[in-house]
């Protein structure tokens, strides 16, 4: 089956005014419109819009739930979960937990009485949460994991360079340039933890003042674009000590369990594993729990975590992580080819552009630019033509 399905998008904050609906081709609600979820999660489950084939169900969720076999499901739960994500102002500082922290952490709030609902809870489900992020926007601007210490300490060289440094400002960032001495996993570490457990107003305030007359160069950039949206947050410090990676549209990065990150601008397709298990250290109004992120952190330095295609047939390229919960293909540029794509699992298909014609075994349509269908595994393989762009998600669990 190929069965239609749409959401409405969510409301947060940081979100885009306009972009969601301009590839959906709807009126802007006039609110933030930050990420439309399309999969069964129950945050926000994808609506039906022909509930006939789903013998009545409405949702994703409740048609996973009642009939998992009709889903191609071997048990009630989409293990994944596609998304729009569009964001005007910078996300929280977060990371997420390996399948066994998450796994402990839920069972350990369970047994403390925390409800799932509570603002305070770190572990919503017991399921991992990594992700990758497609970006549609000409730029998408992250932070994303830690570098070597080395490459801090150049940083903050370079804004007690800054000419007319207050005195104090200077004794603040000398003082923080001395912690960034010895072995990367071990600063890193204390750095963090010194940094959002102590009183460090002044320490951000010294690094604010310097970086608007330092030179224009990425640690900068994301200093001066934090501190306009989250002044005296302490996040704005570490930055210093992540990766700022612009990418350019069609570039994608992949975030693994204790890679530390946060999305600061763009437009993209995001796809994960369907959790929503975030452990946020900062650059949020939502709960903060230092210790937990803490113990979730991997504080080894890595290069920016860019994830490469592999060819998948005409105009196709599959990104496909270490995980089993997921992988993406994009389908682009096909001219007058058509590209068949294999499905290990039930998928769900959302056109960005154009228009594109899906064949399967026994269903057929043609779809639009805003366009989401959930495809079940028995239409596989998948024959895709038309001039237009699409993101199949989908699943080998």
């Amino acid at each position: 089956m190929l069965i239609p399905l749409a959401n409405i998008p969510r409301n947060y904050a940081w979100g885009s005014t306009t972009a969601i609906a301009e590839l959906l081709g709807t009126a802007p609600s006039g609110e933030p419109e930050a990420e439309l979820w399309l999969g069964a999660h129950p945050g926000s489950p994808a609506r039906i819009l022909e509930p006939e084939l789903t013998g009545g169900a409405e949702t994703l969720a409740a048609w996973v739930e009642q009939d998992p076999a009709s889903a191609g499901l071997r048990e009630p739960r989409l293990p994944f979960l596609l998304k729009l994500l569009a964001a005007d102002a910078p996300l929280s500082l977060q990371a997420h937990p390996s399948p066994e922290q998450a796994l402990a952490g839920f069972e350990r709030e369970n047994a403390e009485g925390i409800p799932l609902d509570a603002p305070h809870r770190n572990y919503k489900d017991a399921f991992h949460k990594p992700e990758l992020i497609f970006a549609l926007s000409d730029t998408f601007d992250a932070l994303c994991g830690f570098r070597p210490v080395a490459n801090a300490a150049a940083d903050v060289d370079t804004l007690l360079a800054v000419p007319g440094l207050g005195s104090d400002a200077g004794a603040e960032l000398r003082a923080f340039r001395a912690r960034l001495d010895g072995p990367d996993a071990e600063v890193l570490k204390s750095v963090v933890e010194y940094l959002l457990t102590e009183d460090v107003a002044a320490l951000v305030s010294a690094v604010t003042d310097a970086a608007a007359s330092a030179p224009d160069i990425p640690a900068v950039r994301t200093v001066l674009r934090l501190s306009e949206f989250y002044p005296g947050d302490p996040g704005i410090v570490v930055s210093l000590l992540i990766n700022s990676v612009t990418l350019t549209r069609g570039q994608v990065l992949y975030l693994p369990a204790g890679n530390i990150h946060a999305y600061l601008r763009g437009f993209g397709v995001e796809l994960m594993a369907a959790s929503d298990n975030v452990l946020r250290g900062g650059l949020t109004p939502k709960h903060i729990d230092v210790p937990e992120l803490l113990s979730v952190l991997d504080f080894t330095p890595l290069p920016v975590p860019y994830l490469e295609p592999t060819p998948a047939g005409a105009g196709a390229a599959l990104y496909a992580p270490n995980v089993p919960d997921f992988e993406l293909v994009h389908v682009a540029g096909l001219g007058g080819e058509a590209s068949r794509l294999e499905l290990p699992g039930p998928a769900i298909v959302i056109v960005t552009q154009g228009t594109v014609t899906l064949a399967g075994a026994s269903a057929r349509r043609d779809l639009n630019r805003g366009d989401i269908v959930y495809v079940t595994p028995d239409e596989g393989p998948l024959t895709v033509s038309g001039a237009g762009e699409l993101f199949l998600a989908t699943t080998k669990l």
